[in-house]
């Protein structure tokens, strides 16, 4: 197996990214490897506990937090591999996945970029993951296949294209990195994944899906739910993907959609679920992409 750069980024959760680091040293403690740990703008420096691991790491701090496709590409500057896998802090491997995902990821040259099976940490017999349906530009909804099902082996053996990796675990190869660029920071959180993809694809690579590895994730770690960052970029970034993926008709569509479907829906979701303040929200992310460009590196929401 040649060298592996496994990236990583934390966020004020030492304890999840110490287990993190810790299964990695369990299963792989003399792999050829090399983890990349980047503390995206955490309030404490915890580079000591991290470096209690008995295998190499790259410890690179951030004095501000560059969101989750600016914390990577961080670390994707200090990769040495030909194979670099992302996987987020609040995950925890399983035997056999860098394996799998390797020999898959060099077995075809048309292959870019893998991501494993995905279940819940907290409940390790449900599905997260198990690929993506290709996206609908005219709304911008795609599926996550086999979502909150109970896994009784149904996903085996699923290896072959999928719509889009799954941004808790995605390796890719330096090939498909070089020809595609990293992802796009001013996503910030949410979607960058899914755009890195279409980048990808753009340059002649394929999307696959392993489901033979496996990955658990603590889904709830990293965003809080129902928060004002969550609906303002989950929103904002929703437009911005189509913005920069579609083609004119499915653009002026999916335009007319959000309007005239999304934006009432969400603010009745809104007042039923006594949160009117993130209505204001919604409509700052609206705001943000009839004001700025596709490169615009103005965030619109300030980060605590």
């Amino acid at each position: 197996m040649g060298l592996i750069s496994i990236i990583t980024v934390n966020f004020n959760q030492p304890q999840a990214t110490l287990e993190l680091l810790r299964s990695i040293e369990e299963l792989y403690p003399e792999a050829n490897i090399e983890i990349i740990l980047v503390d995206n703008g955490s309030k404490v420096n915890h580079e000591e506990d991290f470096k209690k691991i008995n295998i190499p790491l790259i410890y690179i701090r951030s004095e501000v937090n560059l969101g989750f496709a600016g914390g990577n590409n961080l670390g994707i500057k200090s990769a040495k591999g030909e194979i670099l896998f992302l996987v987020n802090n609040d995950t925890e491997f399983t035997p056999g996945l860098l394996e799998t995902l390797s020999e898959t990821l060099t077995s075809n040259p048309k292959i870019g970029m893998v991501s494993p099976k995905i279940n819940y940490f907290d409940n390790k017999d449900i599905v997260q993951y198990a690929g993506f349906t290709p996206m609908n530009y005219f709304t911008c909804r795609n599926e996550c296949i086999g979502q909150f099902e109970t896994d009784n082996g149904q996903f085996d053996n699923r290896v072959g294209p999928t719509g889009y990796a799954h941004g808790a675990a995605m390796m890719i190869s330096r090939k498909a990195l070089q020809k595609a660029g990293t992802m796009s920071e001013n996503f910030f959180l949410y979607y960058e994944e899914m755009d890195w993809c279409e980048m990808i694809m753009k340059v002649g690579f394929e999307i696959w899906i392993n489901t033979n590895a496996m990955i658990y994730h603590k889904e709830s770690l990293s965003v809080g739910k129902n928060s004002a960052l969550k609906e303002f970029f989950m929103n904002r970034n929703r437009i911005l993907f189509i913005r920069r993926n579609a083609i004119p008709v499915q653009k002026i569509v999916f335009y007319l959609y959000f309007v005239t479907f999304v934006t009432p829906r969400n603010v009745l979701k809104y007042l039923l679920d006594r949160t009117p303040s993130f209505i204001p929200v919604l409509f700052r992310a609206i705001i943000w992409n009839i004001t700025q460009k596709t490169t615009s590196k103005y965030l619109g929401f300030v980060i605590k």
